[in-house]
């Protein structure tokens, strides 16, 4: 039983290997399902209870992670604390579950399904893969960002505007200076500003530092583009030009 909670120490994660497309159709599906239920999940009990699982999935999932790393001896607060982009759009993402707060969904959807998304198609947990804890954290956590904020589009019926992509990139640059201000005073690499992670990952590919961030400033900012294409393309569908 152990060998599913103990810290890596070689690197087992392979991208796009067997288990890793088969959490991603697994993913998928669950998707599907969701759109395919929508209008079940609109009825008032199901409706509460199917937003309070998603809630409850999400914080023990995050209090889950704080309780391993102290467990196998790796929690530091310069970087385990719960303030890289993942951890704060799912807690964002829990409590606009229970809120139902349309600003905070303009934040959330942009940013942290693109976020976990990307997190998920090009994974950073090398010492890992199924069926050990930190393989499923990390796919439930991302996984469940995402499930939540396609609840309030199928379900709720939440609908991004142009304007929320420009809302969303300033909050993000606001909340990445707070950051940066952070990993100044402890020492820490949270949103990895500070420095590349030691991973091998996709900034690498994007220069020295700083100028990755500004790479990674592009990215976030196409990322949100190409989330909102399909509701401006149901805009354009409803009001055609004439």
């Amino acid at each position: 039983m152990s060998q599913y909670f103990d810290p890596g120490k070689e690197n087992v994660f392979q991208l796009f290997s067997t288990a890793h497309l088969i959490t991603l159709t697994v993913f998928l599906l669950i998707i599907f399902l969701l759109f395919f239920f929508r209008m079940h999940l609109r009825k008032p009990v199901l409706n509460r209870a199917a937003r309070i699982g998603m809630f409850t999935m999400l914080i023990l999932s995050e209090v889950s992670l704080q309780a391993w790393l102290w467990w196998s001896g790796h929690w530091a607060f310069q970087y385990s604390l719960p303030l890289h982009l993942s951890s704060i759009s799912l807690i964002l993402s829990a409590i606009l579950l229970l809120n139902k707060r349309y600003a905070l969904f303009e934040f959330t959807y942009f940013v942290g399904v693109g976020s976990a998304l990307q997190a998920m198609l090009t994974p950073d947990i090398s010492l890992y893969t199924f069926p050990h804890y930190r393989y499923i954290h990390f796919f439930v956590s991302h996984g469940g960002t995402v499930i939540a904020n396609l609840f309030m589009v199928f379900v709720e019926g939440f609908k991004p505007t142009g304007k929320s992509i420009l809302k969303a990139f300033l909050w993000l640059n606001a909340y990445t200076l707070l950051i940066f201000v952070v990993n100044f005073l402890i020492e820490g690499n949270y949103m990895y500003i500070s420095e590349k992670p030691v991973n091998p990952s996709l900034i690498d590919y994007l220069g020295p530092w700083p100028w990755y961030i500004l790479s990674l400033e592009g990215i976030a900012f196409i990322t949100f583009l190409i989330l909102y294409i399909p509701f401006w393309a149901r805009s354009k569908k409803a009001f055609p030009s004439k």
